[in-house]
């Protein structure tokens, strides 16, 4: 296994509710990120989100990066579910078997992300190209 690290920054967040209870709020979050480091490139993902009375949430999507990862162009989906505590977002994120285009097909993995409340993100993903 490799190991990719590096950053995204937020380049746009589009957030629109569908569901109000009243203890819950239920989003869509569209949002396009810029990654640096060892993916670089652009993403571009979708959540659904649910807000919990006291301001944490959870979500789930799906998330197409495009770009170079280890010197080879492509884009490849991650499906990703996390949690936001208030503070700080965590999430979990797998390659899809099979979404992997141009010099990236084949790529196996999966990883960690996490955002303090701001415009940038963290990631570590363990990945295997054939």
């Amino acid at each position: 296994m490799n190991k990719a690290t590096g950053s995204f920054q937020l380049s746009s967040w589009s957030e629109e509710p569908y569901d109000e209870g009243q203890a819950t709020k239920m989003t869509l979050a569209t949002v396009t990120q810029s990654f640096s480091g060892d993916i670089a490139g652009d993403g571009a993902v979708r959540w659904l989100m649910v807000y919990r009375a006291d301001g944490t949430a959870r979500f789930v999507g799906m998330q197409r990066v495009d770009g170079s990862l280890a010197g080879r162009r492509g884009s490849f989906v991650l499906e990703t579910a996390g949690d936001f505590d208030g503070q700080m977002a965590r999430w979990s994120a797998t390659v899809i078997p099979g979404s992997s285009t141009d010099e990236l097909i084949g790529l196996h993995g999966a990883g960690t992300f996490g955002a303090e409340h701001g415009p940038e993100a963290i990631y570590e993903i363990d990945y295997q190209l054939p």
